[in-house]
């Protein structure tokens, strides 16, 4: 089992950028698909970004294309979320969250969950 940790969040002014990081624990990091989701006030839970176990694949929502960027470093055990060009409807608690490696899948699936870190973006 997988323990995930975001942290990055803040507040950050329209336009600016932030970087999120989900540290995960355990030798077998690269396992691990990634996914990243945010909630915003009174809002659903929603899928914003994702990585393959690989690293080559992602997929992205639609309202974040072109200004947010997963990654992955494996070395460190660590995926990140660039997020740029910030509006302030991106403002969320944002989660990272990974399936487990038994599932086989890189996407659609997620079964461990971190805490989540607060990103407000003021307009």
């Amino acid at each position: 089992q997988v323990q995930l940790v975001e942290s990055g969040g803040g507040l950050v002014q329209a336009g600016g950028s932030l970087r999120l990081s989900c540290a995960a624990s355990g030798r077998t990091f690269s396992s691990y698909a990634v996914g990243w989701f945010r909630q915003g006030p009174g809002k659903e839970r929603e899928f914003v970004a994702g990585i393959s176990r690989s690293g080559y694949l992602t997929r992205y929502t639609d309202s974040v294309k072109g200004r947010f960027a997963i990654s992955r470093d494996n070395a460190e055990n660590t995926v990140y979320l660039q997020m740029n060009s910030l509006k302030p409807e991106d403002t969320a608690v944002y989660y990272c969250a990974a399936p487990d490696p038994l599932r086989r899948v890189d996407f659609g699936s997620y079964d461990y969950w971190g805490q989540g870190t607060q990103v407000t973006v003021s307009s």
